[in-house]
């Protein structure tokens, strides 16, 4: 661990608890350098048992942390950036993971007379796999970022998965192509276990099967530097089993769906916007 600083958590749910999870097993941050904000006790409870880290039911941790992580639901931050925005400061990085909401709206949500045009903000979007450390991370940074505030993040959000920096314009997409599509890849395992079922498989086992066969091609996409056609290319043996299960599914403009729904959740993420 080069450095440590003290994060803020405004938000304890199902991504809120992997972040701080995955901070803490990347030794990012130390216990005692985490504060996290619950909106009821009994989770703040929870959150202390789990994590071993100081849980309070304000959202006023922003007052004494470097960066500050608002990991609520888009629709509470017309609450919250009114309650925080008195305390925050210039020097202080705000990291929003809310789907849809520009920077530019966070911005004019926190602005004072005080950080009037100095303000750092970060919009990032992680995926759900976050939970297992897997997670895929997109942050778009606004130009107050300097290039050590942004490995700072990146370091946060690398703690459980990959990161990456985009442009602003890009996070719908991020949104179709990393954000929604773990339900489709569930949808797809539930597919292929029901077919392995229909042939008298136990579904425990054909949903293991399907799992990691999934993990492994995605892992030899991220490592071999190979083309997903390619990689393809490769299992289809001529006249073998796997290029007909191909060409069944192209027939079934398998392709298509796929790129239809990606492009649909595209599509709804800026109707957001």
């Amino acid at each position: 661990m080069s450095r440590t600083y003290k994060i803020g958590f405004i938000g304890c749910g199902n991504m809120g608890s992997a972040m701080i999870g995955g901070v803490l097993g990347g030794m990012v941050a130390k216990r005692e350098e985490i504060v996290a904000s619950c909106r009821g006790g009994a989770t703040a409870q929870r959150i202390r048992d789990q994590f071993g880290i100081n849980c309070v039911t304000d959202n006023l941790v922003s007052a004494d942390s470097d960066i500050v992580i608002i990991a609520v639901k888009p629709y509470q931050f017309s609450t919250i950036l009114p309650q925080i925005r008195e305390v925050i400061s210039a020097d202080q990085i705000i990291v929003s993971v809310a789907a849809g909401l520009t920077i530019q709206k966070i911005e004019e949500g926190l602005m004072t007379i005080d950080v009037a045009g100095k303000l750092k903000v970060v919009r990032a979007m992680p995926n759900t796999p976050a939970l297992v450390g897997e997670a895929m991370t997109a942050i778009a940074p606004n130009n107050y970022m300097t290039d050590e505030d942004i490995k700072k993040v990146l370091e946060i959000f690398r703690s459980f998965g990959r990161a990456e920096v985009v442009p602003e314009d890009m996070m719908n997409v991020v949104t179709g192509v990393s954000g929604s599509s773990p339900a489709y890849i569930y949808m797809l395992i539930e597919s292929m276990a029901d077919a392995a079922v229909s042939e008298g498989m136990r579904r425990e086992d054909a949903y293991t099967f399907a799992a990691q066969a999934v993990l492994g091609a995605a892992k030899m996409v991220l490592e071999t530097g190979m083309q997903p056609g390619e990689l393809k290319d490769s299992v289809c043996s001529p006249a073998g089993t796997t290029i007909e299960g191909v060409l069944a599914l192209e027939e079934a403009g398998f392709r298509a769906a796929v790129a239809g729904g990606v492009r649909v959740s595209i599509k709804k993420a800026k109707e957001m916007s």
